[in-house]
């Protein structure tokens, strides 16, 4: 960064959907930012509790946009980047409050590592040690995950790291890095969306990182809990990931254990009392088949890092929080799952 312009304009997209009192204490807590040359965007997908009017009444500094229907995650996210001036771009989720810092220490390690996709350390909005992600990380077969989420913090990460992909409840880059990327996809709707920009992002060789001298704190998932909607959500935008992201010779080499993978996974939603939302993420991949040949299409056509060299990278077992899956059944599918994942690798890589 040149010396004329160490304080660059950092735009804030904040989406907000019926957030309520979270989206105010948002706000606030980021114009209590040390670093001051912000643009703050609120974006509002169609709320009926008036919180984006209120918020606006409160904070007049704010850019309030109020789009006339839910757009959903990505497509809401996207009319604020759209609309945004700033050289340095904040995805910033409406139920979190930042640390004073965070956007400085967010600012410096991409002054000191270059282009990428950033993240600061996530913790517990109502429980303050305790960890909500340092980093997201994406498996072989589309599973994405918080590291460390659950844990108490105790710093025990305290360097800049790569990362499998930044996540969306704070992701800090440049306007520029999105430009070469391009935007959230707007298929996805909602969940799934940071890990598909990630994914696009190191297939160009741009990498992502975890910060964890800059903090935040996250209510989580105040609109969604873990229910059938959001089960929905998230294996369909998986299924889509899989097939878009990688390569037909990729995918060719994987699909014996990628099968094996599904069966479990139809359990797993059987064994939740979701077996309904597998069945809709199923209809709805068949019925969308023309969309997701297409963007394949612009995702391969686009690829300079090959999918050898990513799967490298990829762990072979996941992590699912205590509310979603036991301890015991957790186990024995990643058990399974590595099993799969170390088979599919020496397939692909051999």
């Amino acid at each position: 960064m040149s010396s004329e312009n160490k304080n660059p304009l950092i735009s804030i997209i904040i989406l907000n959907y019926n957030a309520g009192k979270l989206l105010l204490n948002c706000v606030e807590s980021v114009f209590k930012c040390k670093y001051e040359n912000l643009e703050v965007i609120v974006v509002d997908n169609a709320s009926s509790d008036k919180s984006h009017i209120t918020c606006k009444e409160k904070f007049n500094k704010i850019h309030l946009i109020s789009n006339e229907t839910n757009l959903g995650y990505c497509e809401g996210n996207n009319v604020g980047i759209r609309n945004s001036k700033g050289v340095f771009i904040v995805i910033l989720n409406p139920d979190t409050e930042v640390d004073p810092s965070c956007l400085n220490e967010l600012l410096n390690a991409y002054v000191k590592n270059g282009e990428g996709l950033y993240q600061p350390k996530i913790l517990s909005l109502y429980e303050k040690d305790i960890l909500q992600s340092t980093g997201n990380v994406l498996h072989l077969f589309g599973f994405g995950f918080a590291r460390d989420k659950g844990l108490k913090d105790s710093n025990q990460r305290n360097q800049i790291e790569q990362i499998g992909y930044a996540s969306g409840t704070c992701l800090f880059t440049s306007a520029s890095v999105l430009n070469r990327v391009g935007l959230l996809d707007p298929f996805l709707f909602l969940y799934h969306d940071d890990l598909d920009l990630g994914w696009r992002a190191a297939q160009l060789g741009i990498k992502s990182y975890f910060v964890p001298s800059s903090v935040i704190y996250h209510a989580e998932s105040y609109t969604l809990k873990w229910g059938a909607k959001k089960f929905f959500w998230l294996e369909r935008n998986r299924r889509y990931c899989l097939l878009t992201h990688y390569s037909k010779e990729t995918y060719r080499k994987m699909l014996p254990s990628l099968i094996v993978v599904d069966i479990l996974v139809w359990f797993f939603y059987f064994y939740k009392g979701f077996l309904g939302s597998k069945i809709r993420a199923e209809l709805d991949i068949l019925q969308n088949k023309d969309h997701i040949s297409k963007k394949y299409n612009e995702i391969e056509s686009k690829k300079l890092v090959s999918d050898v060299e990513l799967v490298k990278l990829f762990p072979d077992e996941i992590y699912v929080p205590a509310n979603v899956s036991s301890v015991t059944t957790n186990n024995f599918f990643n058990k399974i799952l590595a099993t799969l994942s170390k088979k599919a690798k020496r397939s692909i890589l051999s």
